[in-house]
């Protein structure tokens, strides 16, 4: 236990990095900037570091202490060996249990009816959302979302239709900065009064009048349900920041160097988690510190989670106890690669330009950062 320092500081490095994203806000020009090659790659290479290291690694580590365990009870090695695999598979997918329960219980906490992961009509998706571009129309949240509700971490039914949106309403923010620093000040009238009277009798006047009333309404509608875009995949970042944060504690408690290489990773992953809280909150509500401090605040689970790692280990310092911790963390990591970060990835990158070799980069990073560190 004595990483227990390196641990938290890794598992709040990591959950900070929500916070790096969620500050996109602050700054339009990085949306118009943001590539989908770049997010599908940084969630590719998060998913092969995750998966290579759970089981590799991770799952290695559950074998190994149930094999301790059961040291002196079991003589015959085979049969040792036998029961410790045994044991850190029920562990295991015992992990893998525990994300679908989370799924579940985000689907009933949003009421949402289905979370699909399908990746057949992601092509139409991105056809449909580049001749919107294309014709010069903006997406509105229905078209956006495709209605769905997001269960895993900026895992929504529509992420490209998001980003596309996000892009459109941040250069036309910039497009009215540009405006209100050039328009002239109002008031430039001789007289005003004998405009207001003339217009307030004129039949194109009213017509005027009651066209902004209708978008009024119509932008009250979709600020409501970017708002609720928003706090539900806020929501559902900070269930699965949960064993994330347990993840990295139980890694860099047993070797810091193998953890801090998973705590990048965890990293690099949340960082677009941060910016899929924050702007549409910031886009529905205009308020760049609220915006930013919900973003900021779904990843503090993950110190929850390393808070009950170290609760748990720290009262029961057992070999059982370590067995159970690994076994319980790969499962979850690997389910958390499979189902979160990878169709994320694919619907950023339907064609597979860069998904798969992402994927690849990201395990023989953590292969070689394991080869190097017990050189």
């Amino acid at each position: 236990m004595s990483n227990v320092g390196i641990a938290f500081g890794a598992v709040f490095a990591a959950g900070g990095s929500t916070a790096i994203g969620a500050a996109i806000v602050f700054f339009p020009k990085l949306v118009k900037l943001a590539s989908r090659k770049v997010l599908a790659s940084s969630l590719g290479i998060s998913a092969g570091v995750m998966t290579y290291v759970s089981f590799v690694e991770i799952f290695q580590k559950s074998v190994g202490a149930f094999d301790l365990m059961n040291k002196f009870e079991i003589e015959n090695g085979d049969k040792r060996a036998g029961r410790a695999n045994l044991y850190a598979a029920l562990s295991f997918f015992l992990g893998v249990v525990i994300m679908m329960v989370i799924d579940v219980v985000i689907k009933v906490l949003s009421k949402s009816g289905s979370d699909s992961h399908d990746h057949h009509d992601v092509s139409d998706t991105l056809n449909r959302v580049e001749k919107g571009s294309e014709g010069g129309k903006s997406h509105n949240v229905e078209e956006v979302g495709g209605g769905g509700k997001p269960i895993c971490g900026c895992c929504s039914t529509d992420p490209v239709g998001d980003l596309e949106s996000w892009q459109l309403k941040a250069s036309e923010e910039k497009q009215r900065q540009i405006q209100d620093e050039s328009s002239p000040s109002a008031g430039s009238s001789s007289n005003p009064e004998k405009i207001d009277i003339e217009m307030s009798w004129s039949d194109e006047y009213i017509e005027k009048v009651e066209a902004p009333r209708q978008e009024n309404v119509d932008k009250e509608i979709e600020d409501k349900k970017l708002i609720k875009m928003g706090m539900q995949t806020a929501l559902a970042i900070a269930l699965h920041n949960f064993p994330e944060g347990l993840a990295t504690y139980v890694a860099v408690l047993d070797d810091p160097k193998v953890g801090a290489v998973l705590a990048i990773a965890i990293g690099i992953h949340n960082i677009p988690e941060g910016f899929c809280v924050s702007l549409p909150i910031y886009y529905a509500t205009g308020d760049r510190k609220k915006a930013f401090m919900w973003g900021a605040l779904s990843g503090l689970t993950e110190p929850i989670g390393a808070l009950l790692g170290y609760l748990v280990l720290a009262n029961s310092v057992t070999q059982a106890s370590y067995g159970v911790m690994f076994g319980l963390v790969g499962g979850m990591m690997v389910m958390i690669s499979l189902k979160e970060l990878l169709p994320t990835a694919y619907r950023y990158d339907p064609a597979d330009t860069v998904v798969t070799n992402s994927l690849v980069v990201g395990m023989f990073v953590i292969a070689a950062s394991l080869v190097l560190f017990y050189l």
